[in-house]
């Protein structure tokens, strides 16, 4: 059983608190990668640095969709033990959306996009990546970023300009996104624009 539902954060207040710190210092910097310590195990394939971020963010107030490479028994039965979370098989219900995909991730229309009296009513989207320093480098732009900031992430969908433009278009409506590698997690908040490419 223990082997099935993986032991979720080695010391829960400790661990918990820094994956958030690491969370919230990503969505006050976009574009900045913060360390997130390997403190949670999840089932295969979540990463160490996904199940500790879905077990800061997450709670038994907190439907959550998997996407199809997630979608699985184990990592639903973890996540129900871990944080009470319901799971939901509509990306439009869901206030947390785990991607294994990121290639393949949906539209984030599909996801809560919240609305104009409760922009805070949308979905926060977690994809898991493979690293935030390689892939395209895009310069980003926005609240919280001085200037500009480079950010990387692999793999993103092909039309990943195109989605974040449109999500910044609705703002304050809109989707906030991380980015979670094997030990680091990064974040593109619905103001963050995307201004270049190399």
């Amino acid at each position: 059983m223990t082997q099935l539902l993986g032991t979720g954060f080695t010391n829960p207040v400790l661990s918990s608190q820094s994956t958030f710190r690491a969370v919230i210092d990503a969505l006050a910097l976009p574009g900045s990668i913060q360390p997130v310590a390997r403190t949670a195990t999840g089932p295969d394939p979540l990463s160490p640095c996904a199940a500790a971020v879905a077990l800061s963010l997450v709670d038994q107030d907190t439907p959550v969709w998997l996407d199809q490479s997630l979608a699985s028994d184990a990592i639903a039965g973890w996540l129900r033990f871990h944080t009470g979370a319901p799971i939901t098989a509509d990306p439009a219900n869901c206030a947390f959306a785990l991607i294994g995909d990121p290639a393949n991730a949906p539209a984030f229309a599909r996801f809560q996009l919240g609305t104009s009296d409760y922009p805070d009513r949308s979905t926060t989207i977690l994809l898991q990546v493979d690293s935030l320093t390689a892939g395209p480098s895009w310069t980003l732009a926005g609240p919280g970023i001085r200037g500009t900031q480079h950010f990387q992430a692999s793999p993103l969908p092909p039309n990943f300009a195109e989605r974040i433009a449109a999500n910044n278009a609705l703002f304050p409506c809109g989707v906030d996104l991380l980015f979670a590698a094997d030990d680091c997690v990064a974040a593109l908040p619905r103001t963050s624009r995307l201004i270049g490419a190399s």
